[in-house]
């Protein structure tokens, strides 16, 4: 009785390692924690509350889990549907490998706009391993992949389209491992124009299952970083909904080739799991070797 007991507290407080969430762009009740948005959205503040379009793209809150065999990324907000990106920078080996630095030879990939943001810098101790992108136009979304190897070249290309609010699938591209994404652009709160305060109460956005064979088989408690940020149309402008968050007040940033992350305060990026989930689960399973060893 006593070994039953013990496993069931260790699912429970494992219970982010092992999440089953619906990919449809609603925020699952299992996401826990979550990166912040501090600043007003410089891309307009979409206010028409539709599932397929929106007037406006911001990043309120970015939220991720593993499943047995997914990431799932939630970015709540919303993506204009005028071919604006989300661009998802994934570095699961903190900076053992990757790009700190973007290179202009990874894969031709979305008319070669991976490559139009060569140059682009991140935080010191950030390099990605792997880029996602999904743009939306019309009543279809459209997504893309990379890997980033440390020198350039590698893996990439379009996973396909999709529909707007549906269970992620995609067709009519290369999926290697059945990556999903969908939008669901309702969100009227969060960030608008000029504040940020509401952020973190956005419950509808960008959605996605990253099968984890893809990025390497990372582990739950390694701590995976991720990066993303909100770009134009052609790639070529990048806002100031950046999540990890810019310092509150930071306005737009401008051509992905001239920004230096490590220029800015803090961290734009966040780990997987946070911190302090691993820290509940460390008190937790000493809580449990504690007890295991008073009743024996």
């Amino acid at each position: 009785m006593k070994k039953i007991i013990a496993v069931t507290t260790l699912s429970m407080a494992c219970a982010g390692a092992f999440a089953q969430i619906t990919v449809d762009g609603v925020k699952d009740a299992l996401y826990n924690g979550g990166n912040v948005q501090q600043n007003p959205t410089g891309f307009g503040d979409s206010n028409q509350g539709l599932v397929g379009a929106a007037n406006g793209s911001e990043l309120d809150i970015a939220n991720a889990e593993f499943g047995a065999s997914n990431l799932f990324l939630f970015f709540g907000g919303n993506l204009e549907s005028n071919f604006n990106k989300i661009d998802i920078f994934i570095d699961v080996d903190g900076a053992a490998n990757g790009q700190n630095v973007m290179r202009n030879d990874n894969p031709d990939v979305d008319f070669n706009q991976l490559n139009r943001m060569a140059g682009l810098t991140f935080d010191t101790g950030f390099a990605p391993d792997y880029w996602f992108r999904v743009s939306g136009g019309g009543t279809d979304l459209f997504a893309n992949w990379a890997q980033l190897l440390t020198a350039g070249g590698g893996a990439g290309g379009y996973l396909g389209q999709g529909t707007y609010g549906s269970n992620g699938a995609l067709s009519g591209g290369t999926n290697p491992s059945s990556v999903g994404v969908t939008i669901n652009n309702s969100n009227v709160g969060g960030v608008t124009g000029t504040d940020a305060t509401n952020a973190a109460s956005v419950t509808t956005g960008i959605e996605w299952a990253i099968p984890l064979s893809l990025i390497g088989n990372p582990t739950w408690g390694q701590g995976i970083r991720i990066s993303a940020f909100i770009n134009s149309g052609g790639g070529d402008f990048v806002s100031n909904q950046v999540l990890g968050s810019l310092p509150a007040g930071t306005g737009n940033l401008g051509d992905p080739a001239n920004v230096n992350f490590s220029n800015q305060a803090g961290n734009q990026y966040f780990v997987v799991p946070e911190p302090a989930t691993m820290m509940a689960l460390g008190l937790g399973l000493a809580g449990i070797a504690a007890r295991r060893r008073r009743k024996s």
